[in-house]
């Protein structure tokens, strides 16, 4: 059971009647942790401004989305950018291939006669200034 549900928990118990002690002892919690307030979350305008962008141009990554933020106005450090985009699971849209037609092969022509074809195999040479 996480902390939310132990507080919900401990607010029933107290609106029975049961004191707050005795109720955060059965629930196992703090009096620290019930009384805790969680802090607004600073990210989620940022957060939504980071996933219009994306949407709207799938190509861009995380510099792209960071530099229009900067245009706009907003002084976002890149890591915090970073870490938003990351977050929200986005990835740029990699680009399909161009699929090229494919040609049909002609077998490669054998030598009718002798001499036709030569071939040549070297695996050492020297330079003109004796190098190798």
């Amino acid at each position: 059971m996480n902390a939310p549900a132990r507080r919900e928990l401990v607010r029933q118990m107290v609106d029975k009647g049961l004191s707050e002690r005795r109720s955060l002892a059965v629930a196992g919690m703090s009096a620290s942790a019930y009384r805790y307030a969680t802090r607004p979350d600073r990210d989620a305008e940022l957060r939504q401004r980071i996933l219009t962008l994306a949407q709207r141009h799938k190509r861009y990554g995380v510099g792209m989305i960071h530099l229009k933020l900067q245009q706009a106005g907003l002084l976002v450090n890149y890591k915090r950018v970073e870490r938003l985009y990351q977050e929200a699971e986005l990835q740029v849209r990699r680009r399909k291939r161009k699929k090229v037609p494919v040609t049909e092969q002609q077998p490669l022509a054998r030598p009718t006669t002798a001499n036709e074809v030569w071939s040549i195999d070297f695996v050492f040479d020297r330079t003109a200034a004796r190098r190798p």
